[in-house]
């Protein structure tokens, strides 16, 4: 078998496939020289063969399956050549289908797929159950497949470069939280995309129960033309499987309430009706699953308080890679033209005009940096007035001078971070240190 692509999770499968006594062989966009020690180390202890540099048929040809990481695009010239030559490209969904040994919870949607992920295994571990939490949260795949140890549930982060390959994966839980624009660079169309993240309930609702946000119109949809599938929906519908209601959660006749927890939002609370229709599947102690309920807090990079400072508040949303959860941060953020919005990246094929009336509402100025400032600026700036520094760091220090006491700077980027950082965990810690050492100037300055 040959694996494409030599990021985390394809060296997890790596390592999967050579305990498994299969031959492999490996073909990456880097050379040899670019890999780190650890990574050289493990080709050699799995014996397995290398071609970097980018991908050739004629490597890839050498294989009767070839394995694609979720980040090579399946439409990509040589896979393609190598499937006319009669070889099978698969994703590691597809490899793993037929080895679960506890039941699959699959969890996908364009925004809140790490929360709700993590969330469903926070209520799962309250509830005492030993739990595997992997997939596009950051553990890969392989990490189960290598695994000896015995869980009651398996929970998996799944995005739609994952589900374009994932064969016959069918989950026994599906969960579909928002469809918006995403990845077009990709997908080139909003249908596309949906496509993708349709796949999840392809096995139908008699293999997967699926559970779908019913107030997203984009999931009402993409969701219709299948007829087939009996959808348990959460939202503010009254005819939903799990209904909000202020700030709690009605369904399966018992209450959950989330007031003073960091779910009490709108985007939390949708969230938490999601997790809480699989939960109610698996019959999880409710008094458990409330406990755990008040105590989540959702991880860094996600609207996350960095610090107030001058009576400034300042918001690190670096996980905002596209347009949706932009406009999710502004409405939470909320406040009439009282934010200074820092934003850009790399642009990933989005339409930044869907921007345009949150940004009217509740945007003061703009700043813009990376390779789809102006881009950006292009679809907004007429709006507010627009800055264009050439770093973070700059950025940081223009939206502070432009904030006043009671505003915030909301750093929401609506791009990915390749042009400036290796993901978006390192954009947000460097914003955070950027905030921090911006105060340490000011207060230096102050007692000069």
């Amino acid at each position: 078998m040959a694996v494409v692509g030599f990021g985390r999770a394809s060296q997890a499968m790596v390592r999967f496939l050579h305990e498994t006594g299969i031959r492999v062989l490996v073909s990456d966009i880097r050379n040899y020289s670019d890999l780190s020690p650890q990574e050289r180390e493990l080709l050699d202890q799995c014996a397995a063969e290398f071609e970097g540099g980018g991908h050739s048929t004629g490597f890839l040809s050498r294989a009767e399956i070839v394995v694609a990481s979720p980040g090579v695009d399946h439409r990509h010239s040589v896979l393609e050549k190598v499937r006319q030559s009669g070889a099978t490209v698969l994703g590691e969904l597809a490899v793993a289908a037929d080895k679960f040994d506890a039941p699959v919870i699959g969890v996908t949607g364009t925004n809140g797929k790490t929360t709700v992920t993590e969330l469903i295994g926070a209520l799962f571990r309250a509830a005492g159950k030993k739990v595997f939490v992997g997939g596009n949260i950051g553990t890969p795949l392989g990490d189960y497949l290598l695994s000896d140890d015995e869980y009651e549930a398996v929970i998996l982060e799944l995005s739609s470069f994952q589900l374009e390959l994932c064969g016959d994966f069918v989950p026994q839980v599906g969960v579909l939280l928002n469809i918006t624009p995403d990845h077009l660079d990709r997908h080139h169309t909003l249908e596309g995309y949906a496509a993708a993240k349709m796949r999840l309930f392809q096995g139908g609702s008699e293999q997967t129960y699926p559970v779908i946000n019913g107030d997203d119109p984009l999931c009402r949809k993409f969701a219709e033309p299948m007829d087939q599938v009996n959808w348990a929906r959460f939202g503010h519908d009254d005819d939903f499987e799990a209904v909000i209601r202020s700030t709690r959660v009605e369904l399966s006749g018992s209450n959950f309430e989330l007031a003073g927890s960091q779910l009490a939002n709108l985007s939390g609370l949708l969230n938490s009706s999601a997790a809480l229709l699989v939960a109610d599947r698996f019959g999880l102690d409710e008094a458990a699953v409330q406990q755990a309920l008040i105590g989540f807090e959702p991880g860094d990079h996600r609207l996350q308080q960095v610090a107030h400072y001058n009576g400034i508040t300042y918001i690190n949303d670096s996980k905002a890679t596209n347009t949706g959860a932009v406009i999710n941060a502004l409405h939470q953020v909320g406040g009439e033209r009282s934010i200074v919005l820092i934003a850009g990246g790399r642009d990933k094929g989005d339409d930044f005009r869907l921007l345009r009336k949150s940004v009217a509402a509740h945007v003061k100025r703009l700043v813009l940096i990376g390779e789809a400032s102006e881009a950006l600026g292009d679809a907004l700036g007429d709006l507010v007035d627009t800055d264009y520094p050439a770093t973070l760091e700059e950025a940081v220090l223009r939206a502070s001078a432009a904030g006043k006491p009671g505003d915030t700077v909301l750093f929401s980027p609506a791009c990915a971070s390749f042009d400036m950082f290796s993901d978006y965990q390192q954009r947000g810690a460097f914003f955070i240190e950027a905030v921090h050492r911006l105060h340490k100037r000011n207060h230096a300055e102050m007692h000069q």
